[in-house]
């Protein structure tokens, strides 16, 4: 069981300091379990208990851990002034202070994001030293060549370095092929640049994996739901 005070979740979640929260309690803005709740001091159940503010559920929990079908078009960021963000996308219901995108996407490309506001979890999820393994499936404007997996597995060799070894798999051939492509960097256009590189360009990206984490089928474009704690560790684990 883990209890914190009121005024602090608010605090954290909903107004920028507990002296807000406080004023926002005194009021009978906040209820915990269907009750108006009138002290800061109260102590909260993050596990069990159901807090809602204005009428509107608020997640209690310390961290949160949310997995999006990122739809195209759509910025990889917590907020920005001229275009829509991942964050913007929310449901009401799973919206809180500091949420960002663990890691990024191109603007045009989909699928898997995962969103939280701990700011540890996404730096052990990024660190090159965690080795977590990232899973893309790529329509390509041109045939895959013979070579092309095994330079992939060697380091692509682009304009300012090398990449570190990837595995390209063909899903189906064709004129416009599907291909799935392994990767453990993060680098700004990553995979573009790699197609690009020998040859060929990635007419649609898609991310459907990270570590053992795949992407929920049942998630449409810019739907969002919350990870269970075993899919949260998920992406440590290959």
């Amino acid at each position: 069981m883990s209890r914190e005070r009121l005024d602090k979740i608010l605090a954290l979640q909903v107004t920028d300091s507990r002296r807000d929260a406080g004023v926002m309690i005194r009021r009978g803005a906040v209820t915990v379990n269907g009750n108006i709740v009138k002290k800061a001091d109260f102590k909260v159940d993050t596990q069990s208990d159901t807090v809602t503010v204005n009428g509107e559920p608020l997640s209690v929990k310390k961290f949160v851990y949310l997995m999006m079908n990122k739809p195209a078009g759509v910025l990889s960021a917590a907020r920005d002034t001229r275009a829509k963000t991942v964050v913007d996308l929310l449901p009401p219901e799973l919206k809180r202070r500091g949420l960002f995108p663990a890691g990024r996407l191109d603007r045009d490309t989909e699928g898997l994001l995962i969103i939280t506001d701990d700011g540890a979890y996404a730096h052990r999820m990024l660190a090159p030293k965690s080795n977590v393994y990232k899973y893309y499936e790529a329509v390509l404007a041109r045939p895959v060549a013979e070579d092309d997996a095994a330079a992939f597995e060697n380091g692509v060799v682009l304009k300012d370095r090398t990449c570190l070894p990837a595995k390209l798999e063909v899903l189906e051939e064709g004129a416009h092929p599907l291909v799935r492509v392994k990767i453990h960097e993060g680098k700004f256009h990553q995979v573009k640049r790699m197609f690009l590189a020998r040859g060929n360009e990635v007419l649609k990206l898609k991310r459907v994996q990270i570590g053992a984490l795949t992407l929920d089928a049942a998630l449409a474009p810019g739907e969002t739901r919350e990870m269970s704690a075993e899919e949260t560790a998920s992406v440590f684990a290959d």
